[in-house]
């Protein structure tokens, strides 16, 4: 990118008339506002835009001023850092003072406000997060990220260790943003601060450290950045259960999720990557603080049997029927990607692997049948409610099930009159 750098053409986001607005308000009177960070970034990446940040030099307070008088919605999110949200034409926009850090503890700051744009440009981590865009879209680097951009590289600004110090999720944010934008090997500088500093990570919260693993097993290929991870033992730091496990599993995920055009999967994908122990994976989920439906598809995996290549459709029916469809599921696509990794030099794989894809597209589509018998049938058959009716329901169900689920309604019906006799 040789001469000064624009995003005009191809940001349409740019053009949007309340964002010009709202940057003129702010600029206004000998102030200065630019579009700073992912925005730019990723524009000039050529990836999607998803959320729009503003740097300005007007103090918190005064953003709040402006931003109400030409009729915007106005939120103090984090005044205490400089951040207002404004909300225009429906669009939320976080608008941050340029600020410098004067003290950090390795998880939050004190910052003071300025209007230097290379101190703000230089208290960020990475050199290709540190952009600004005028209105106009012409692309202010102060740091070197244009052509660290260029090269696929992921670069802190400044002294790593002193980065990772003023905040040690900055050591998961570097794998993460390489895993989305790095090429090639990761920083060497930026790798061996990581691997020294690592211990730090104990200081952030559960909720910080699984917010930044999600975001980073999101990637397109996590792999690479999984694979350094290891190497630099901060993937055991974050996720002891994947030390003796192994990452080997990710690659073949990753190359199947390509080829068969899945939406990547962070939870499948960090099923790759741990054992399948119900116990184990109840306590990653506690220490991580999963959500209530994390910690249970993680769990149904882990309880769930893998199922063999060759098994029929009727059988995989009544497993489905009895356990967690999507924990099978989760089965069956590992199942598959491992099977297809092996299939380049196994013969035996490739066969597998099209059973695994058989079964994953019955499970896929299969839709849970209803036993067609309930209490009350039996006790309009003269059946007392009570154990012994309970008892007949299960069996008459178990019976069902090992049948195919094709008794109807009336075939069962016949059984129970026979089961109430005896």
């Amino acid at each position: 990118m040789s001469g000064p750098v624009s995003l005009a053409g191809r940001a349409d986001w740019l053009g949007e008339k309340h964002l010009q607005r709202l940057l003129a308000v702010l600029a206004a009177g000998g102030e200065a506002a630019r579009v700073a960070g992912g925005a730019v970034r990723n524009t000039l990446i050529g990836q999607p835009v998803a959320d729009i940040d503003i740097a300005t030099t007007c103090l918190p307070e005064e953003t709040i001023r402006r931003a109400e008088a030409a009729g915007f919605k106005a939120v103090p999110t984090g005044i205490e850092h400089g951040t207002i949200t404004v909300i225009a034409g429906g669009k939320p926009y976080e608008i941050t003072t340029l600020r410098a850090d004067i003290e950090t503890d390795g998880r939050r700051a004190k910052v003071s406000f300025g209007r230097d744009w290379k101190a703000d440009a230089e208290r960020r981590d990475f050199t290709i997060n540190a952009l600004y865009a005028e209105a106009d879209g012409t692309v202010v680097d102060l740091v070197g990220g244009i052509a660290d951009i260029e090269a696929r590289r992921l670069r802190f600004i400044g002294d790593p260790e002193a980065r990772i110090r003023e905040d040690y999720l900055r050591i998961l944010r570097f794998f993460r943003f390489f895993a989305w934008y790095g090429d090639g090997r990761p920083d060497a500088e930026g790798l061996k601060a990581c691997a020294r500093l690592k211990e730090g990570l104990g200081q952030l919260s559960a909720e910080r450290v699984w917010s930044e693993l999600k975001k980073l097993l999101s990637a397109p290929d996590p792999s690479r950045a999984l694979l350094w991870m290891r190497q630099a033992s901060v993937l055991t730091s974050v996720l002891p259960e994947s030390e003796k496990w192994g990452i080997d599993a990710i690659h073949g995920l990753a190359r199947t999720e390509k080829d068969l055009v899945w939406t990547p999967d962070p939870l499948l994908r960090l099923e790759a990557i741990v054992p399948p122990d119900a116990a184990r994976m109840k306590t990653l989920a506690e220490r991580l603080k999963f959500s209530t439906s994390e910690a249970d598809r993680l769990r149904h995996w882990a309880l769930t049997a893998a199922v063999e290549p060759k098994t029929s459709e009727g059988e995989l029916a009544k497993k489905l029927y009895l356990g967690d469809r999507q924990g099978f599921a989760d089965r069956l696509r590992l199942s598959l990607a491992s099977a297809r990794a092996r299939a380049v030099e196994d013969n035996d794989a490739l066969l597998d692997a099209g059973g695994f894809s058989r079964l994953l597209a019955f499970a896929t589509k299969w839709e849970k049948p209803v036993f067609p018998l309930k209490g009350a049938d039996l006790t309009a058959l003269g059946a007392a409610p009570g154990p012994k009716l309970g008892a007949i329901l299960k069996n008459l169900e178990k019976e069902w099930i090992a049948a195919g689920f094709a008794p109807d309604r009336s075939a069962l019906l016949e059984r129970a009159t026979e089961a109430l006799k005896v």
